[in-house]
């Protein structure tokens, strides 16, 4: 029998294999190999991922709270800069606190449901959905048995706002936004729970309450919301993002298509009886997320976060968008506000090929003008620009795209140890994990690199919900049992010494007096690669330490197998005896080892193993182990122990890797 193939799985320590009956047969080691080489294969492509998977631990009693019983549905709010961190659930308020250098805590505060007419007991609940700072308070609203209901918090003190609707959603599992601005409210949510529920856009509170056509948006999918004050008040817009179905019907289309759309702030309605009560400035555009090179276009949008200028240019603010396609890889792409806003102001109407009204639809008025009625009918009639919004960058394509399948997305702009200033994605997954990503440079000339996985629970779970606080470097995330702190400055994690902690590419991580630490711990600059491709020469010894010698003493004719731990799932590890290269593992597959199975040893298969790692330029011995012969009697004393042990522990471990394998 050869060694298993490259991309093998690992099985777990070395350990001696005794020619027992089981053994001895072969069967039940080579299935699992095969098995477990068989789903390694199937990940995809090998450095879309992140170059180490940690798991972090925390601090004991400080990052981590528990919510106590399960929390189907979440809401949480976070002001930059607090300690604290609001968590809305089912029927209860929670508030913990996480001081620094302290032990979390966690109040409750109980808004349970007034009792209505209800149609079963999970229509009696009161899932909170909204928390909002108004004034000295904290808004909450929930679904209050199917009776859209707010109160207001003033420390610990509950007091009842009456029904609003609009403000929260009958159901705590319809797709829901509010966005508030000064005295106005902005809403997605259906006021009446059997008649209106074709959604709608509204503004609920204000001068005037207006919505959108039941006719400019099918089916839409409400993503996002966002107030952008430009150069002038007149025109300041509302942006929001969504997907909605594709009303082209062709079966090679997708099912869906990801929007923008716009109004103006100070849309006061127009003057016609069907267009009084209706945003007379609404246009929409396609966001377009595609990848010519690989053919693969991404549809679905899953999430929105803004990026502003720090020299306050709203044409500058960078919108971060994740999508998925149909098979859920994931893509992110970048817009600028600058090129969104030139879109609507300068493209046609799709499917509109008549000179355009004057004002033309979507544009601002002035002196609270009403829009007239011929560019309001217009308008609603042709609600979609044929110009689409088309990523950042001179290639229009995306920043990077992955197999895995991303949901939320928040960007955190840094500046390293020697003022460069990098961009930094925090994107969760639909395995409860959060991806670190860093972005430098320009669009241009972006560099990204996909630096860690991060476990943040104790177990895992989805993530529901998540905030940055890029004062205090944290971020906060919630799932229906905890709540966790994740530093941004998250160094321990990154073993290896200098050169595991350069070769890591975090920018908030340097080496210093011998230790990878968070360059915020240091008031002098600590040492940070400035080379992205060959971060690891920068290191003050330029060579790695050799891996300690390991030794192990084996019978002739033994089956053994050796695995060396894969750190980085960037790198090419091989199994080398002399020189011979026995075993190679590819990155990117899933398995945490790489394994040099042997099937029966021979006098030539004694001898150094070294398992060394090629990173790039980067290369490293990451174990040595030397193969000893042992005598007869030696061998024969052990096999009794072993051969019992031997056999439960692969029929054990059977079932779970036949599990393992149903699932890829």
């Amino acid at each position: 029998m050869t060694p298993p193939p490259p991309r093998c799985a690992a099985l777990g320590a070395p350990r001696a294999r005794v020619p027992g009956p089981l053994a001895r047969s072969g069967f039940p080691l080579r299935l699992l190999l095969l098995l477990v080489w068989t789903a390694a294969t199937t990940q995809g492509h090998p450095r879309s991922g992140p170059r180490i998977s940690a798991v972090w631990k925390g601090r004991a009693g400080q990052d981590r709270v528990d919510f106590g019983s399960a929390e189907p549905h979440t809401v949480l709010f976070h002001e930059p800069g607090s300690s604290s961190v609001w968590v809305g659930g089912r029927g209860k308020v929670y508030l913990f606190d996480f001081p620094e250098g302290k032990n979390a805590s966690v109040h409750t505060v109980n808004i349970g449901s007034t009792k209505g007419s209800c149609l079963d007991k999970l229509d009696c609940e009161n899932y909170i959905t909204l928390l909002e700072r108004q004034g000295e308070g904290l808004l909450v609203c929930g679904t209050n048995a199917r009776r859209p209901s707010c109160w207001n918090l003033v420390n610990g003190t509950v007091e009842s706002l009456g029904e609003r609707r609009g403000y929260a959603p009958f159901s705590p599992d319809e797709n829901s936004l509010v966005l508030f601005d000064g005295d106005e409210v902005y809403s997605t949510i259906r006021k009446q729970e059997y008649n209106g529920k074709i959604p709608r856009f509204r503004r609920i509170q204000g001068e005037i309450e207006l919505y959108t056509s039941d006719t400019v948006m099918q089916n839409p999918q409400f993503i996002k919301a966002t107030i952008v004050h430009q150069d002038q008040a007149y025109d300041d817009k509302i942006y929001y993002f969504f997907r909605e179905d594709n009303p082209d019907k062709n079966p090679e289309a997708p099912l869906n298509v990801s929007r923008v759309a716009q109004l103006c702030r100070g849309d006061q309605g127009g003057e016609s009886s069907l267009s009084v009560s209706k945003w007379n400035t609404f246009l929409k555009a396609m966001l377009v997320c595609s990848d010519t090179a690989t053919n693969r276009n991404f549809n679905r949008l899953q999430d929105v976060f803004l990026l502003p200028d720090p020299n306050g240019q709203w044409r500058d603010t960078r919108v971060y968008g994740v999508f998925s396609n149909p098979w859920n890889y994931s893509a992110v792409c970048v817009y600028s506000l600058g090129d969104i806003d030139k879109v609507f102001r300068t493209s046609s109407l799709k499917g509109y090929h008549t000179g355009l009204p004057n004002p033309r639809p979507g544009k601002c008025l002035p002196d609270r003008q009403p829009i007239p009625t011929e560019t309001f009918q217009v308008a609603d009639s042709h609600p979609e620009v044929a110009q689409r919004v088309e990523p950042m960058g001179p290639l229009k394509t995306p920043l990077f795209h992955s197999k895995y399948h991303y949901q939320k997305v928040v960007v955190h702009r840094m500046h390293a140890s020697r003022g460069e200033t990098f961009r930094v994605l925090y994107l969760t997954t639909d395995r409860g994990t959060i991806h670190k990503v860093v972005e430098s440079g320009e669009r241009e000339r972006s560099l990204v690199f996909n630096i860690v996985e991060i476990q943040p629970f104790r177990h895992a779970a989805a993530i529901q919900a998540m905030s940055l606080d890029a004062d205090r470097r944290k971020l906060y995330v919630s799932s229906q049992w905890e709540v966790s702190q994740v530093p941004l400055d998250l160094c321990e994690v990154y073993g290896g010494g200098c050169h595991g902690c350069l070769m890591a590419r975090d920018p908030y991580c340097g080496w210093d007096q011998g230790r990878c630490v968070s360059i915020y711990s240091s008031q002098e600059p600590v040492l940070q690669s400035i080379n992205p491709a060959e971060p690891h020469k920068e290191c003050p010894n330029p060579k790695p330490d050799e891996a300690p010698l390991q030794k192990v003493s084996l019978a002739p004719n033994s089956r053994y197998y050796l695995s060396c731990p894969m750190e980085s799932r960037h790198a090419i590890y091989s199994w080398r005896h002399g020189k011979n290269v026995e075993q190679s593992c590819e990155p990117g597959h899933q398995s945490p080892n790489c394994i040099l199975f042997i099937e029966n040893l021979t006098t030539d298969q004694y001898g150094h193993y070294h398992c060394e790692a090629q990173e790039g330029s980067f290369f490293h011995e990451a174990q040595h182990w030397e193969l000893l012969r042992e005598d007869g009697a030696t061998a024969e004393h052990l096999l009794g122990h072993a051969r019992t042990l031997a056999a439960s522990l692969w029929l054990g471990a059977l079932p779970m890797l036949v599990l393992a394998l149903f699932v890829h």
